[in-house]
């Protein structure tokens, strides 16, 4: 089963008993059923604590891994390829209690990506999410990178639909 076009629920339910959020203890609060957002909770415990007592880096990473690829995937895979290319963090302050990361396409943000990459270039977008307490303070920002590309056959369908036969290729 592609989780890509499974229901929210059943999503939500697969992403939260998946080893890697399991055991880190990071769980999908909120999907909702239009995949424009996501929001996502990171409970401290003794085994994602690291040396100083607060959230180990790691983890916080980790919750925020699939999402922008997830969201986007949902709304433009059919056509595209969807990769995460790039990531950076930046921790702000020590995550000593549980955190949350809410994530958020629009319609436009979409429909821009959509008509960038109509042509089979690639297209690099870049995405930012914050990592908050429950004091509403930043406790690190991620930045994920993600590749767009139309996929080849698409495009070069789509190519060949639009230029007219040479004279040398004439049906006979």
């Amino acid at each position: 089963m592609k989780l890509v076009a499974a229901r929210p629920g059943l999503i939500r339910l697969s992403m939260n008993l998946w080893p890697p959020f399991l055991f880190s203890g990071i769980k999908i609060t909120e999907l909702p059923e239009d995949f424009l957002s996501a929001t996502v909770r990171l409970r401290l415990h003794w085994w994602n604590r690291n040396v100083a007592g607060v959230l180990f880096g790691g983890s916080l990473f980790a919750m925020t891994d699939p999402f922008w690829m997830m969201l986007l995937l949902r709304h433009l895979g059919k056509e595209n390829v969807i990769w995460d290319r790039a990531a950076e963090i930046d921790f702000i302050k020590p995550g000593k209690g549980d955190v949350v990361a809410h994530f958020a396409i629009t319609e436009a943000d979409i429909e821009r990506l959509r008509t960038a990459a109509a042509g089979g270039a690639k297209v690099l977008e870049w995405f930012t999410v914050e990592v908050k307490d429950s004091d509403g303070d930043v406790v690190a920002r991620v930045r994920k990178q993600v590749y767009l590309r139309r996929k080849r056959e698409l495009s070069a369908a789509a190519e060949t639909a639009t230029l007219p036969p040479l004279p040398d290729q004439a049906v006979r």
